[in-house]
């Protein structure tokens, strides 16, 4: 199968996606209005509440919510062959990822930027809330935890991409200044921040930079970790114009550039995808395509983590409530065109089929390796850039988003600490250091409570893909029910609801049998533990919606 032609198709879909369905979705059942008053003008405060220029909120949205997530799992479920993955990253993005993400902005804005765990309490109910409060902390703890593990061997592995990666932080907050200040035009400052951070990725290969193996007592990944935690505890802290909005925005803009070459490259070298469309050799344990592929891409097509994202930092920065079509719509679509990107250098970027079975050799192999190495021949033999300087641009691609998702992962943890203290009335936890201090050790105890190189994190991570999908269901149940109150269209968000809440729930059931059969029973645990949130959700849901409905009904003429 030629993969100019799935390119093209992926891409004219996803265009149709943004040009007409969200327009629909954004005029008819939204009904999102220039005129209203949004939370970024109303508690303006320069650190949290700042209107921002929609594309500059863009770039943070987008390339907060797409982290490395969205290179992994489409890379990871190509091993089903390359067909579903595709379908369920056009269709998923599409129906289900643009209008959660939109959604959930929407949401907040019309709820004084209130995250989607607290509307919960007052939408649906307080035991909902709860339900949803505990899911969203297991999540959060998840991706930064995990995360931090991700960049952490990134750097180990590929001591290129230390300078490019660190340097990104110090060019953001330069833009930052620039853009904040008004010193000079969007524009320029764009062109400037793209050549700092390309001359850092020509510079990387030329001066590597590698942590030895061992520091002293620690190894030399654990010392990476405490490292980036650090910063993403300082980030977490500063005014969003300081340095997330800035590096996420250039970050998004290298992420364009690095399509646009990926892009490129496939069309120039037109490779064959020598993966089967369905794969029907699968390695022995591989778990069945359905309802597995749908848990594994997540953030691929849809991801609840979006919508932590979406009602947390970004609702305090709308500009317009008419932009949360842009940021919230297309951002989804931006990650959908990374996922593409990831598919293809996951099954069009190998030699022969003999090639690329023998890195998918076991369920869960692939991942950020397929992506970087097979992008990187694909790249290479496309447009001539060495195979050294593409994989370096392509690792910094990875390991920046994956940072700029720990960062606003660690900010939207701080939140919920605070949120708690606003709850249960704790008046210290609603500090900001206080509740930045324990989200950075509750992130530290998971990450380092089962071995001293930090990646204790990586034990739940199984469960990242049920968590999230479960997650993302509960926002679509927000909005829905949003939207039943003002008696607007509900199927929209309705259906992707239901459809999310069914492939949870026998995800979760696969993989406790699976877990019990290999014997790894914290997992097991875990996963009842979830699977009971998700069952309450439902009933959660159903009890919320035939209520509301039979008020609406009573309500009318």
């Amino acid at each position: 199968m030629s993969a100019v032609l799935v390119l093209i198709l992926g891409l004219v879909a996803m265009a149709l996606g943004y040009f007409v369905y969200s327009k629909f979705i954004a005029e008819k059942v939204f009904k999102l209005s220039k005129e209203f008053v949004t939370p970024a003008h109303e508690f303006e405060d320069g650190v949290d509440f700042v209107p921002t220029n929609r594309y500059v909120l863009w770039g943070h949205h987008f390339t907060s919510v797409a982290g490395a997530a969205p290179i992994v799992g489409p890379a990871i479920a190509v091993i089903w062959g390359w067909v579903p993955a595709f379908l369920w990253v056009i269709f998923g993005t599409i129906f289900f990822a643009g209008v959660h993400d939109a959604g959930a902005i929407w949401a907040s804005v019309r709820n004084k930027a209130k995250s989607v765990g607290a509307l919960t309490g007052e939408v649906v109910g307080t035991r909902a809330r709860s339900i949803f409060m505990i899911v969203i902390f297991l999540l959060l703890l998840m991706v930064n935890a995990v995360f931090g593990v991700v960049i952490a061997g990134l750097l180990m592995k590929f001591s290129s991409a230390v300078i490019p990666v660190w340097g990104a932080i110090v060019v953001a907050l330069i833009i930052g200044q620039l853009i904040y200040r008004r010193i000079i035009g969007l524009g320029l400052v764009s062109l400037i921040g793209v050549i700092a951070l390309y001359a850092l990725i020509g510079i990387g290969p030329a001066v590597p930079i590698q942590m030895p193996a061992e520091v002293g007592v620690m190894s030399g990944q654990a010392v990476w970790i405490l490292l980036l935690f650090a910063y993403a505890a300082i980030a977490s802290l500063l005014p969003v114009w300081m340095l997330l909005q800035p590096r996420d925005y250039i970050n998004g803009l290298q992420l364009f550039i690095g399509l646009i070459i990926l892009y490129g490259a496939i069309a120039l070298l037109n490779p064959a995808i020598v993966v089967p469309g369905f794969n029907a050799d699968v390695p022995a344990g591989t778990p069945s395509l359905f309802p597995l592929l749908f848990v594994t891409i997540a953030c691929g097509a849809i991801s609840g983590f979006h919508g932590l994202v979406s009602s947390g930092t970004t609702s305090k920065q709308i500009n317009r409530e008419t932009d949360a079509r842009f940021v919230g719509y297309f951002g989804a679509v931006g990650e959908g065109m990374l996922a593409l990107g990831s598919i293809l250098a996951a099954t069009a970027g190998f030699a022969t089929l003999g090639d690329w079975q023998a890195m998918y050799d076991a369920f869960g192999k692939g991942g950020v390796n397929a992506f970087v190495e097979g992008g990187a021949f694909i790249i290479h033999n496309g447009i001539g850039l060495p195979e050294a300087t593409a994989a370096t641009l392509l690792t910094v691609m990875a390991a920046l988003f994956a940072g700029t998702t720990m960062d606003t992962g660690l900010r939207l943890q701080r939140y919920i600490f605070q949120e708690w203290g606003e709850i249960y009335h704790i008046e210290w936890m609603k500090k900001p250091a206080i509740a930045t201090l324990l989200a950075v050790l509750s992130c530290l105890v998971l990450a380092f409570g089962a071995g001293a190189d930090g990646s204790g994190g990586l034990i739940i991570w199984p469960l990242f893909g049920t968590t999230n999908q479960l997650l993302a269901g509960l926002t679509l149940l927000v909005i829905t029910v949003m939207l039943m109150r003002r008696k607007r269209p509900v199927w929209y968000t309705l259906l992707p609801l239901v459809f999310l809440l069914v492939v949870t729930v026998l995800a979760l059931l696969a993989q406790l049998k699976s877990f019990y059969e290999v014997g790894n029973y914290f997992l097991l645990g875990l996963d009842i533990v979830v699977l009971i949130a998700s069952v309450l959700v439902a009933m959660e849901c159903a009890s919320a919606l035939i209520r509301l409905r039979r008020e609406v009904s009573e309500e009318a003429p």
